[in-house]
């Protein structure tokens, strides 16, 4: 067995309006949603990122560039299935998962189990093995005044 790897992914979106707010693979019911060329998941593409940086692969922008037309407004989720797979291939399988969440709205409280339970399906872990947490920016930058989201992930891979 080859020693666990641990990978660390970093997302940050604008929020505006007349946008979903697509979090952690949900639409949550919020007045703002993240501004991305895709849906803007910084959850998920952070995770993303963590979990290809932990096998030693490109990461999430090298893998679906932000100016390819096949990329706009597309569902995370689906950069999920492409980066299990990977890893996959390379005889790996992720482990657990620990997110913190920036951003003063929407509230993220009320939908962690939700949230947990979600992003364990897309990588194939039981919600157990999932945290998540929010945290508010206390009025400092951006987050703070309520104009972007940032999305701090570590994954843990073993082998398969």
């Amino acid at each position: 067995m080859n020693a666990p790897r641990i990978g660390l992914g970093i997302d940050l979106h604008r929020l505006g309006p007349d946008r979903p707010c697509t979090l952690g693979g949900l639409v949550l019911p919020c007045d703002v949603g993240p501004i991305g060329h895709s849906d803007g998941d910084a959850i998920l593409h952070a995770i993303c990122d963590a979990v290809l940086g932990a096998a030693g692969l490109d990461d999430l922008g090298s893998l679906f560039p932000d100016d390819a037309a096949v990329n706009k407004d597309r569902a995370s989720h689906e950069f999920c299935t492409a980066a299990l797979e990977a890893i996959t291939e390379h005889g790996l399988r992720v482990a657990s998962i620990d997110v913190v969440v920036e951003c003063e709205r929407p509230k993220l409280a009320p939908h962690r189990p939700a949230l947990r339970s979600r992003i364990g399906e897309l990588f194939d872990l039981e919600a157990e093995r999932v945290n998540l947490k929010g945290k508010t920016g206390e009025g400092v930058d951006a987050i703070g005044r309520g104009e972007a989201v940032r999305a701090t992930a570590v994954v843990l891979l073993t082998d398969l």
